[in-house]
């Protein structure tokens, strides 16, 4: 097996995220073979590769909707192996789809409000009965919810119905939603879909921000070769489920593996 250590990370500074061997099977199919991969600095990690490579399996893996079949995996030096997706939640881990997953009959505030479920320190009693700990409550989520809103464009749009809006609003809807969360390593799958090349843009400059400002871990899959490269700090390669390469974009740009089987030859 190739090695594949990064050499950025030479310290003994254990990873935030941990993936060793990682295999899953669908039957006579392997999705995933063999699979490390380490998360260690704040910042944005991409995973790429062709349609069919494994990054949606991998991100499935790593939030508990797909069991491994064999390997490992650790959040902040903790097996999260086996856990529930709802349980790998509560640990700060929080993931996107390739379909948008918002309420489309909410509105967009609303939708970005759902969020903050996880951490509601309220009771059901307490919000049936308007009670002032409920009030007080509700004002801190709505404020904080405007605030992202304001953050990625949508203040405007506020109230509209969030499923009257562009799949490149929706998808920005959701990455807020997930913000609202309390997310500490944030996973998107495909974020770009849908987003024009100013709007990608955008997002580009957003979510290193976001990175930045609140101390985030991002690992993000996207078909847009040019959104990756130019968002990600570090890149892994997947290829028919198996890790082929990982390095900077400048590395892998310049990978011939990557190059032949991932990019193409001219």
């Amino acid at each position: 097996m190739k090695d594949y250590t990064n050499k950025f990370h030479e310290s003994n500074e254990k990873p935030v995220l941990l993936l060793s061997r990682i295999t899953v099977k669908f039957g006579g199919l392997t999705a995933l073979e063999d699979v490390d991969l380490e998360v260690h600095e704040k910042g944005i990690r991409g995973i790429i590769g062709p349609n069919g490579a494994g990054k949606t399996t991998l991100f499935n893996t790593i939030t508990g909707f797909i069991k491994a079949d064999s390997g490992e995996i650790q959040y902040k030096g903790e097996s999260i192996l086996g856990l529930h997706p709802h349980d790998i939640a509560k640990k700060g881990i929080i993931r996107t789809f390739q379909l948008s997953g918002i309420f489309p009959e909410m509105s967009v505030l609303e939708n970005v409000m759902t969020g903050y479920q996880r951490l509601t320190k309220t009771s059901l009693l307490e919000i049936i009965l308007r009670l002032r700990k409920a009030k007080s409550e509700e004002r801190k989520i709505k404020e904080e919810a405007l605030e992202l809103l304001k953050t990625f464009n949508l203040l405007g749009l506020a109230q509209q119905r969030t499923g009257d809006l562009s799949y490149g609003q929706q998808r920005l809807v959701e990455i807020s939603r997930a913000l609202m969360s309390g997310v500490h390593l944030l996973l998107l799958d495909e974020p770009a879909a849908g987003l024009s090349s100013s709007e990608r843009q955008d997002l580009n400059q957003l979510l290193r921000s976001i990175s930045k400002e609140r101390s985030i871990y991002i690992l993000l899959a996207d078909h847009s070769m040019d959104f990756v490269m130019e968002v990600c700090d570090h890149i892994t390669v997947l290829n028919y489920g198996k890790k082929i390469a990982e390095g900077s974009p400048k590395e892998i740009q310049q990978n011939e593996e990557v190059i032949e089987v991932y990019l193409g030859r001219r």
